[in-house]
Order: structure tokens, then sequence, then C-alpha cells
């Protein structure tokens, strides 16, 4: 069967491994993600997958804050030790993380934290849209599932594309952080307050805002 793109991309990002072995791997399973991710695995390909079992207490709670204290973030991203916690590298990491957060406002963390009320509400909602544009209803159910995955990149960081490398998403980006660093590296949690918030004002592009702050 031929394996899609959209496979091919999900697989890359649960496991870090490359764009040719992640198509390699899907072939070889008939485009079965769980099994592929075994595959890489006994292959030693899928670094962040190998780490993602192992126990990360240590790291750090980043603070970012914007426009005179306008927006503030805290986010806690996980490691597994006190060395790496303290690394440069990882600081930027949580930095970067904690400045998206501002820009990009994300509610949660993964998919699987999004309330089931919630999503079948969307779904509804995106299955009546589809259904008034005169969509056959044999095809509604794909085109929910298709519109629900834009859902999930928009409200959720991890799926979210990364505001200074809008070609990576989040995972993309912790996966490659695992890999570089050796240690399994979890986002576990995140606050995001804006003044105001649930007020009445004028919306600002604080994507944006940020940016320009970044490229200063």
């Amino acid at each position: 069967m031929a394996v899609s793109a959209s496979a091919v991309k999900e697989l890359r990002e649960r496991t870090g491994a490359g764009m040719l072995d992640c198509k390699k791997a899907l072939d070889e399973t008939n485009g079965d993600i769980e099994k592929a991710i075994a595959v890489l695995r006994e292959k030693g390909l899928s670094a962040a997958a190998n780490k993602a079992g192992r126990i990360a207490t240590e790291g750090v709670v980043e603070s970012y804050i914007h426009g005179g204290g306008r927006i503030g973030v805290l986010v806690e991203i996980n490691c597994e030790t006190d060395f790496v916690g303290k690394t440069d590298q990882f600081k930027e990491f949580a930095r970067d993380i904690a400045m998206h957060i501002a820009a990009v406002n994300p509610k949660y963390v993964r998919r699987e934290e999004v309330p089931t009320e919630e999503l079948e509400k969307e779904k509804e909602i995106l299955k009546n849209q589809a259904l008034n544009e005169g969509k056959p209803e044999k095809i509604v159910e794909k085109m929910v599932e298709g519109r629900i995955n834009k859902y999930y990149e928009e409200y959720c960081l991890l799926e979210q594309s990364f505001i200074k490398d809008p070609d990576k998403t989040i995972n993309t980006l912790l996966n490659e952080k695992i890999s570089t660093i050796g240690e399994n590296i979890s986002i576990r949690r995140f606050a995001r307050f804006e003044l105001g918030e649930g007020l009445e004002k004028k919306q600002d592009n604080f994507v944006e805002e940020v940016m320009s702050q970044v490229n200063k």
C-alpha cells in the first residue's frame, strides 16, 4: 500500500527518526505506525522512542514576560538529570517553548488532554459544516477527521508550528532535543496569563510582537 505523507510526518514527530527511515519502516509494516515505531527501535533509529519511557523529574520551570508585563508564561519542562537541566542548551529550549506559548496561546500540551466533551462538540460542529456545504454523507466522516487534525494543530502545543521555524512542529523540535541531549525530555504543563484576559479590548498580533523582540 502507498504510505501517506501525513503518516510519515507523524512517525517522524513521534520518533525523531529521519524521513527516509520513517518511510521505509511504514512500507515494511503496511502503514501501521505502532509497528513502524517498533521497527525503528529495533534498528536503533528511534532516539526519542528509546528514551520515552525513562523517568524525567528534573528540569526547569521557565518564565517569559512579554510587552512590559502584558503577557506572562510559566512552563515546566522535565529532563532526567539535574546536570542537563542546568545546561545552556536545555535552558534555551525551555525559553523558546515559553516564548512560543506567549505568542501562539495553545490550550493544551498534547491532544490527549483535550476533554472528550469539547472534542465531541467540535466534531459535531465540523460535521454540520460539511453537511451544510453539500458534501455527501459517505465522505463527511473523513472530512471531519481531517478538520479535527487542524483543530489539534491550532490548540495543542506539540502539534503547533514552531514560531522561529515554521517547518518544524514543537514535537519535532522536542524530539530533536532528545536526540541531541541524550535524555528523555517532557513538556509537562504550562500556564499563560494575559493582562485583561476575558475583558473586551482591541486585538493584537502577539506572534509578530514576540518575534520582533526575538529578532532585535
